[in-house]
């Protein structure tokens, strides 16, 4: 057999340790790796490919972790010889071939989704700590729930949401967030991600104009790709969203809507201005866009009282506002909601029906009595406490390992930490050496409209406790 060579696509986008995997995986479905073949070291394999080895070393551990290769410290890397369902079928077992063509997928569709090994601390995960979660209070309230619920509960009921939730929803938001809703102009979804989608099926009609915050929250343009949605950066300072910039462009051409985080800017974390909000809604008012705001961590403010939302001082109708219930519970539950007025919130209803039917109504039906019993805003308020000590954790350590070499602005709220690189550093390389040592550490540019670097990284605090938060930076900082 002759020997293998790896030959990357020059079409291939992403990051250039998943194109190397990208690759190996075609030549493996295509037959020229065999399992059980062994792959070249890291060494050569780098010298060969003319990269760092870092890069290849990462590229093995992502094959690694979706199944496609086994290494061994004394023996090397092989093709798993139990290779995924993709393959299996693709031998002749199983499904035949695809027999029809499909159109081209969206650029953003086309790498997977990049899963970690468990031992990696994933230091830009922006998620909450699933060990807080208070699962035997979930597990109690949703048999008691469930029994008095009974059959009622487990047919199929309304798309918008379980009615008990919806209102416990429209009073926490009335009475926290100081919006006016009411039941009906609160739409209870799975998560902020199919909020957005629903929102964005529901105003946009292919090609129009979307403004969106740069730096910004990518699977929020992924939404509003998919629903055929033309993305127009306009820049963020220290201040949040340049509105001044945003007017600019409305005066040049048609904007539909703008997507903005103001509470805590993604991924930056400053609270927009009192003037700008209130220019963002005049702007709004005159140019008829609808704003479409993500409060994605209102609970998670530590300095005096939050900001209130945009809605909240909404008098021309024209703000659709994302919550979610992902920070303060758990992300595998999917809660999340949209408050809009009355007929835009009407017309989620009726889509939500024709793509998803309806929610899990026995967990939101769940959640609305944990919110009735006050048993949520207590879970709040022991979260707050645990991530402002770990925030305050973070800053202290980074202070003393790599106070030299980034700057940050402490954040009033929020779960990360924005740091800007203050030193002429090979980011690619730290991070590359970073993630050999064991953290990951999510570059600027993953932030950013085209990919450019801004020199900056984000750090999430929420995720793990002092010890690991010691030993993430301690990681970081030997990678130098």
């Amino acid at each position: 057999m002759s020997r293998w060579t790896l030959t990357l696509e020059p079409e291939g986008s992403g990051p250039l340790f998943l194109r190397i995997a990208r690759g190996v995986m075609r030549d493996i479905r295509r037959g020229r790796l065999k399992p059980g073949q062994q792959l070249p070291g890291s060494r050569p394999w780098a010298q060969e490919l003319g990269l760092n080895r870092n890069t290849v070393l990462a590229a093995v551990a992502e094959l690694e972790a979706q199944g496609w290769v086994t290494t061994s410290p004394t023996r090397g890397t092989f093709v798993s010889q139990a290779l995924p369902e993709e393959v299996a079928t693709a031998g002749g077992k199983g499904l035949a071939p695809l027999g029809v063509v499909l159109p081209p997928e969206p650029e953003f569709l086309q790498s997977r989704p990049f899963t970690l090994p468990p031992e990696v601390l994933h230091f830009s995960a922006g998620t909450p700590d699933p060990r807080l979660v208070p699962v035997e209070l979930i597990a109690r309230t949703w048999r008691r729930v469930v029994r008095r619920g009974g059959r009622r509960l487990l047919e199929y009921g309304e798309p918008g949401g379980h009615p008990a939730l919806r209102r416990a929803l429209a009073q926490m938001v009335s009475e926290v967030r100081g919006v006016p809703a009411s039941a009906q102009q609160l739409v209870v979804t799975r998560g902020s991600q199919m909020a957005l989608d629903l929102l964005a099926r529901a105003v946009l009609r292919p090609g129009e104009a979307v403004a969106v915050e740069e730096l910004g929250y990518r699977p929020a343009w992924e939404a509003l790709r998919l629903a055929g949605a033309q993305l127009v950066p306009v820049p963020v300072d220290a201040d949040g969203l340049q509105v001044d910039a945003l007017e600019r462009l409305a005066k040049r051409r048609k904007l539909r809507a703008v997507y903005v985080t103001p509470h805590h800017q993604f991924p930056t974390t400053v609270t927009m201005a009192a003037g700008r909000r209130l220019q963002l809604l005049a702007l709004a008012k005159r140019y008829g866009l609808l704003v479409i705001e993500d409060d994605y961590d209102h609970e998670f403010h530590y300095e005096g009282r939050p900001v209130l939302p945009l809605a909240s001082a909404d008098d021309a109708g024209v703000v659709a506002s994302i919550g979610t219930l992902s920070k303060v519970l758990a992300p595998g539950l999917r809660l999340g909601f949209v408050v809009a007025p009355t007929a835009l919130a009407d017309r989620l209803v009726r889509l939500r029906a024709v793509m998803d039917r309806q929610g899990d109504h026995p967990m939101e039906a769940t959640v609305a009595e944990l919110l009735e019993e006050g048993e949520l805003q207590r879970h709040v308020r022991k979260m707050r406490g645990v991530y402002r000590t770990r925030r305050d954790f973070l800053v202290r350590r980074l202070e003393a390992k790599l106070g030299e070499v980034l700057s940050w602005k402490v954040p009033s709220g929020g779960i990360s930490v924005w740091a800007q690189v203050k030193k002429p550093i090979d980011l690619q390389r730290w991070l590359g050496k970073a993630l050999v040592r064991g953290v990951s550490v999510h570059p600027g540019a993953r932030y950013t409209f085209e990919g450019r670097e801004p020199g900056a990284l984000r750090l999430v605090f929420a995720r793990f406790n002092e010890a690991e938060l010691g030993r993430a930076v301690d990681l970081l900082a030997g990678a130098l």
